[in-house]
């Protein structure tokens, strides 16, 4: 039996919103578009993707679930993603070699500093 991962799933006040930053960020393509869901991927064909569905209940705590990028310039992503919509936020995470972000609801994410040899 073989297992493949299609996508994860973001509940979101507007997936269509929330959808589009993401694709923008990411520089990934947007395969399905509707006032309910919103799904982008890498390329058309390739998973993992991810898909914004409706839930019109707002965030009540922090993520059990987050998403961590590695990018060639941590201080670079960070500005390029706020520009973007997200901001920088504190869930207690201390001093630490990456930057934790939250989009514009609220769904947090981290961007990692350079990989150590």
């Amino acid at each position: 039996m073989a297992l493949q991962w299609e996508q994860v799933i973001v509940h979101s006040a507007d997936p269509v919103a929330l959808g589009q930053l993401w694709a923008e960020a990411l520089g990934w393509v947007v395969v399905h578009s509707s006032e309910e869901e919103f799904e982008i991927r890498p390329e058309p064909d390739r998973l993992p993707g991810l898909e914004f569905v409706r839930l019109d209940e707002s965030k009540k705590a922090k993520s059990r679930l987050h998403l961590d990028f590695r990018p060639d310039d941590q201080d670079a992503e960070v500005a390029r993603l706020v520009a973007h919509g997200a901001q920088r936020v504190d869930i207690g995470q201390g001093e630490q070699s990456w930057v934790v972000l939250a989009d514009p609801e609220g769904n947090e994410f981290c961007v990692l500093g350079r990989r150590r040899q």
